[in-house]
């Protein structure tokens, strides 16, 4: 399988036992969606080494690049640095110059503190504006904390050395049922393979429509065109709006 776009690990009990709702998991999926990456999947696992290693391995063999969320800390339950280096076959070692970071930040300097300057053996820092704490990244795996005002400022500095392609995107809102217009999209599909439709049902009636369809590509031409054909099988008054 050829690794494109990107995988997300989350990580942390926290989230798995909902003592804290994740966030940026959803803001990595926005964000890399407007910057056009495609995102492969996204994985929420316990702050555990074997869990974490799994998933860092399984996130690098589908995906060109890995972000991972939370367990970069002092404490004891932060043992993400040591489960990507296991992931990657690679020794933890220690960063001076997170170690003079660390140095400059602490009034009492403690061997927990100098945790957060440990990183597997090749990894490398990228300056976060706004903040004295570093993008800590190695082969293109971002471990980014788990705080989401800090996640969220690393991860624009990460996005700004990533390339995407942003896709062209309409969306139709129908009044009929997806039973009624599976045929036509079924067609368009066929035909056009290089353009994704998606079809999402609704059952809440108080909503104006009942399947909120997608057409999405990577160049506009082509989605205009499915558009189009979509709109030329469905009945006159089967749109509600399109946007």
């Amino acid at each position: 399988m050829e690794r494109i776009g990107a995988a997300a690990v989350i990580i942390g009990n926290e989230v798995l036992t909902a003592k804290v709702v994740d966030a940026n998991g959803p803001h990595l999926i926005r964000r890399l969606r407007e910057v056009g990456i495609p995102l492969r999947s996204v994985e929420i696992v316990m702050d555990d080494v074997d869990a974490i290693v799994d998933a860092v391995a399984r996130a690098r063999a589908r995906a060109a690049y890995v972000f991972t969320s939370g367990g970069i800390g002092p404490t004891h339950d932060d043992v993400t640095v040591r489960a990507v280096a296991l992931a990657m076959g690679r020794q933890v070692v220690r960063l001076p110059e997170m170690v003079e970071l660390v140095r400059r930040r602490s009034e009492h300097l403690t061997q927990e503190s100098l945790r957060l300057a440990d990183a597997p053996e090749g990894a490398m820092l990228l300056p976060q504006e706004g903040t004295w704490l570093p993008v800590l990244t190695v082969d293109n795996v971002f471990l980014l904390p788990g705080v989401p005002q800090l996640f969220k400022l690393q991860l624009e500095t990460v996005l700004k050395r990533l390339r995407g392609t942003p896709m062209h995107l309409r969306c139709l809102f129908l009044r009929l049922s997806e039973s009624s217009i599976a045929a036509v999209l079924d067609r368009v599909a066929l035909d056009m393979p290089h353009v994704a439709i998606g079809s999402y049902p609704v059952f809440d009636a108080a909503l104006d429509y009942r399947v909120k369809v997608t057409i999405e590509a990577t160049e506009q031409a082509p989605m205009e065109e499915a558009l189009a054909r979509i709109r030329k099988g469905l009945p006159a008054d089967a749109v509600v709006r399109l946007e």
